[in-house]
């Protein structure tokens, strides 16, 4: 098989990539372990920033995000049983965010890809080894339906998240790898309710952080803060409902919704960034590089920002031969990762409350968020963050 561009992974990245390089006449081929079925029932962010909205747009995959997304102006800031809103278009000339699942995402560009040719995502494709990435002719060797396949390219891009094989193929000596390991992890649930808010509520508690986020207008996804050893077991749904409650509490006759659970998962809550995010004709974007907690809703974000700049640079070197936006890859997604890797440490422990931290600390914590909460300097600066920093 030949190609101009591998692609390992059928997540967002690499979907959004294909399509970006499809509209500018590159052809590619996206290899994905899983089946269509499971790509598509992946549950994972559901904030686009306001540069992944202007993407989807212009390359014609935002009608159903249109359509059906919620535009959301402001977040909502809990604690001291008081709320804070953070108005966003105020703040940053007009800007906002959608509350649109990646899930969704997901569907819509797997549609287009396969109107635009059947052959441009091969589901259930093993990818096993990366060679001759240090030359100009790269290749992908996978297996799929019992067979051993090859996939001859000009570039490969890895977008096959942490566990993938991408990033294990830049060599040792020449990576840096940066982490932090946060002492707490999220209980997410997915429930049969219409939202009890209208936009976003972070809520601090004593006993922890909880988040208030929904999927549509009949389904809530919401968060609680809990120990990283912790088990679903452990919560009932009454014991979750009550919990939530109890977080999200405020003086006034606010109530939260209660409803069918649906699903329950915990997630560790990690940062992490890989550096470079290139190595010869390997290039790397979204969580194969870099993973920050989801408290800033950056993940797919971010990953959306890498894979705009790679069909950019891709497009002006196949057009004539000009290397140099490729060149500048790594260095240029890096300010974009680090920018949001602060904002999103900057969420994280503010908002939530670390089991080993001594009192002092938690004072200080807590002025911060105060000051976050009732300072126009300190709003405008987090809504500026959270709706995506246009330039960095």
């Amino acid at each position: 098989m030949r190609t101009t561009v591998g692609i390992i992974g059928a997540g967002p990245a690499g979907l959004l990539l294909s399509h970006l390089l499809h509209k500018q006449g590159i052809a590619s081929v996206v290899l994905e372990n899983r089946d269509r079925a499971y790509v598509e029932r992946r549950q994972r962010a559901g904030i686009l920033e306001q540069a992944t909205v202007d993407v989807l747009r212009a390359s014609g995959a935002g009608a159903r995000m249109d359509a059906e997304g919620i535009r959301h102006d402001g977040i909502e800031l809990r604690f001291d049983r008081q709320s804070h809103r953070v108005d966003f278009p105020s703040a940053t000339g007009g800007r906002s965010v959608m509350v649109y699942a990646q899930t969704e995402v997901v569907k819509d560009l797997i549609e287009l890809r396969l109107a635009d040719g059947g052959d441009t995502i091969l589901f259930e494709a093993h990818a096993t080894a990366i060679e001759d990435i240090e030359t100009d002719h790269p290749r992908i060797r996978f297996s799929q339906n019992g067979r051993d396949e090859v996939l001859d390219c000009d570039a490969v891009v890895a977008c096959d998240g942490f566990h993938g094989i991408g990033r294990a193929h830049i060599p040792a000596e020449l990576q840096r790898t940066f982490e932090r390991v946060y002492p707490f992890a999220w209980l997410g649930i997915l429930a049969d309710v219409p939202p009890s808010c209208e936009e976003l509520i972070y809520a601090h508690h004593p006993r922890g952080f909880a988040l208030h986020s929904m999927r549509s207008e009949t389904v809530s996804r919401l968060y609680l803060q809990v120990d990283p050893d912790d088990s679903v077991d452990n919560w009932s749904d009454d014991r979750i409902w009550d919990e939530l409650a109890a977080r999200f509490e405020i003086e006034g006759d606010w109530k939260l919704a209660r409803g069918p659970i649906t699903e329950k998962s915990i997630t560790p809550m990690r940062s992490f960034v890989a550096e470079p995010m290139r190595h010869g004709r390997l290039f790397l974007a979204g969580d194969a590089a870099h993973i920050v907690p989801p408290t800033g809703a950056k993940g797919l974000n971010l990953a959306v920002a890498d894979v705009t700049l790679l069909a950019q640079a891709i497009a002006k070197w196949q057009a004539g031969g000009d290397e140099s936006l490729l060149d500048g890859y790594s260095e240029t997604a890096l300010r974009r990762v680090w920018r949001a890797e602060h904002f999103s440490f900057f969420m994280t422990t503010m908002l939530h409350r670390d089991p080993h931290q001594p009192e002092f600390d938690y004072r200080l914590q807590l002025s911060n968020l105060r000051y976050t909460a009732t300072s126009e300097a300190a709003r405008a600066s987090l809504a500026e963050n959270y709706v995506g920093l246009p330039t960095v």
